[in-house]
Protein backbone atom coordinates (compact mmCIF):
# COMPACT_ATOMS: atom_id res chain seq x y z
CA UNK A 1 0.00 0.00 0.00
CA UNK A 2 0.90 3.67 -0.29
CA UNK A 3 1.26 6.19 2.56
CA UNK A 4 -0.54 9.51 2.06
CA UNK A 5 -0.22 12.98 3.65
CA UNK A 6 -2.58 15.87 2.83
CA UNK A 7 -1.96 19.60 3.07
CA UNK A 8 -3.46 22.88 1.86
CA UNK A 9 -6.62 23.17 3.94
CA UNK A 10 -7.62 26.34 5.71
CA UNK A 11 -10.25 29.01 6.26
CA UNK A 12 -11.67 30.83 3.24
CA UNK A 13 -14.69 32.99 2.47
CA UNK A 14 -17.53 31.76 0.30
CA UNK A 15 -16.58 32.10 -3.35
CA UNK A 16 -12.90 31.65 -2.64
CA UNK A 17 -10.51 28.91 -3.72
CA UNK A 18 -8.13 26.40 -2.19
CA UNK A 19 -5.83 23.76 -3.60
CA UNK A 20 -5.31 20.61 -1.57
CA UNK A 21 -2.22 18.48 -2.09
CA UNK A 22 -1.59 14.85 -1.23
CA UNK A 23 1.95 13.50 -1.11
CA UNK A 24 2.40 9.77 -1.53
CA UNK A 25 5.23 7.66 -0.17
CA UNK A 26 5.72 4.43 -2.02
CA UNK A 27 7.29 2.95 -5.10
CA UNK A 28 4.09 2.15 -6.99
CA UNK A 29 2.04 5.38 -6.82
CA UNK A 30 1.08 5.19 -10.48
CA UNK A 31 -0.50 1.77 -9.89
CA UNK A 32 -3.30 3.26 -7.76
CA UNK A 33 -6.43 5.10 -8.72
CA UNK A 34 -6.70 8.06 -6.35
CA UNK A 35 -9.53 9.98 -4.81
CA UNK A 36 -10.63 12.65 -2.38
CA UNK A 37 -13.28 12.13 0.28
CA UNK A 38 -14.84 14.58 2.67
CA UNK A 39 -16.46 14.23 6.07
CA UNK A 40 -18.45 16.98 7.73
CA UNK A 41 -19.27 16.91 11.46
CA UNK A 42 -21.99 14.36 12.15
CA UNK A 43 -21.96 13.14 8.56
CA UNK A 44 -20.67 10.04 6.79
CA UNK A 45 -17.44 10.17 4.83
CA UNK A 46 -18.28 10.50 1.16
CA UNK A 47 -16.54 10.56 -2.19
CA UNK A 48 -15.66 13.91 -3.76
CA UNK A 49 -13.62 12.95 -6.82
CA UNK A 50 -11.58 10.10 -8.28
CA UNK A 51 -8.86 9.90 -10.91
CA UNK A 52 -7.43 7.05 -12.98
CA UNK A 53 -3.87 5.74 -12.81
CA UNK A 54 -2.55 7.98 -15.57
CA UNK A 55 -4.91 10.87 -14.84
CA UNK A 56 -6.88 10.54 -18.05
CA UNK A 57 -10.26 9.76 -16.47
CA UNK A 58 -11.92 11.64 -13.63
CA UNK A 59 -15.22 11.46 -11.75
CA UNK A 60 -16.91 13.98 -9.47
CA UNK A 61 -19.72 14.07 -6.99
CA UNK A 62 -22.64 16.05 -8.36
CA UNK A 63 -22.28 18.61 -5.59
CA UNK A 64 -18.78 19.65 -6.71
CA UNK A 65 -18.98 19.11 -10.47
CA UNK A 66 -17.88 22.23 -12.30
CA UNK A 67 -16.23 23.69 -9.20
CA UNK A 68 -13.57 21.15 -8.16
CA UNK A 69 -10.82 19.56 -10.26
CA UNK A 70 -8.78 16.50 -9.33
CA UNK A 71 -5.36 15.99 -10.93
CA UNK A 72 -2.20 13.98 -10.36
CA UNK A 73 1.51 14.18 -11.08
CA UNK A 74 2.87 10.65 -11.08
CA UNK A 75 6.47 11.82 -11.56
CA UNK A 76 6.21 13.66 -8.21
CA UNK A 77 3.81 11.20 -6.54
CA UNK A 78 1.27 13.97 -5.90
CA UNK A 79 -2.48 14.28 -6.27
CA UNK A 80 -4.33 17.60 -6.08
CA UNK A 81 -7.82 18.89 -5.53
CA UNK A 82 -8.41 22.39 -6.87
CA UNK A 83 -11.50 23.82 -5.19
CA UNK A 84 -13.10 26.92 -6.70
CA UNK A 85 -16.24 28.86 -5.82
CA UNK A 86 -16.29 27.32 -2.37
CA UNK A 87 -19.55 27.20 -0.44
CA UNK A 88 -20.16 26.98 3.33
CA UNK A 89 -21.56 23.48 2.80
CA UNK A 90 -18.12 22.40 1.52
CA UNK A 91 -16.82 22.74 5.08
CA UNK A 92 -15.39 19.35 6.06
CA UNK A 93 -12.25 17.37 6.65
CA UNK A 94 -10.89 16.28 3.29
CA UNK A 95 -9.08 12.96 2.96
CA UNK A 96 -6.81 11.75 0.22
CA UNK A 97 -7.31 8.08 -0.59
CA UNK A 98 -5.76 5.37 -2.72
CA UNK A 99 -7.94 2.72 -4.28
CA UNK A 100 -7.08 -0.87 -5.01
CA UNK A 101 -4.02 -1.32 -7.25
CA UNK A 102 -4.62 -1.39 -10.98
CA UNK A 103 -8.35 -0.78 -10.66
CA UNK A 104 -10.27 1.77 -12.74
CA UNK A 105 -11.25 5.05 -11.12
CA UNK A 106 -14.93 4.23 -11.68
CA UNK A 107 -14.65 1.45 -9.08
CA UNK A 108 -13.85 4.05 -6.41
CA UNK A 109 -16.74 6.20 -7.62
CA UNK A 110 -19.15 3.28 -7.54
CA UNK A 111 -17.95 1.41 -4.45
CA UNK A 112 -16.71 4.28 -2.29
CA UNK A 113 -15.21 3.46 1.09
CA UNK A 114 -14.81 -0.27 0.48
CA UNK A 115 -12.50 0.41 -2.48
CA UNK A 116 -10.02 2.45 -0.41
CA UNK A 117 -6.71 0.75 0.40
CA UNK A 118 -4.95 3.72 2.04
CA UNK A 119 -6.07 6.95 3.76
CA UNK A 120 -4.33 10.22 4.45
CA UNK A 121 -4.71 11.92 7.83
CA UNK A 122 -7.10 14.58 6.56
CA UNK A 123 -6.95 18.35 6.18
CA UNK A 124 -9.61 20.78 7.44
CA UNK A 125 -11.41 23.06 5.00
CA UNK A 126 -13.66 25.72 6.50
CA UNK A 127 -15.72 28.07 4.32
CA UNK A 128 -17.29 31.11 5.96
CA UNK A 129 -20.35 32.93 4.65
Amino acid sequence: QVQLVESGGGLVQAGGSLRLSCAAAGRTFSSYPMGWFCQAPGKEREIVATISLSGGVTYYADSVKGRFTISRDNAKSLVYLQMNNLKPEDTAVYYCAAGRPDRPARDMKNMGLQEVSSWGQGTQVTVSS
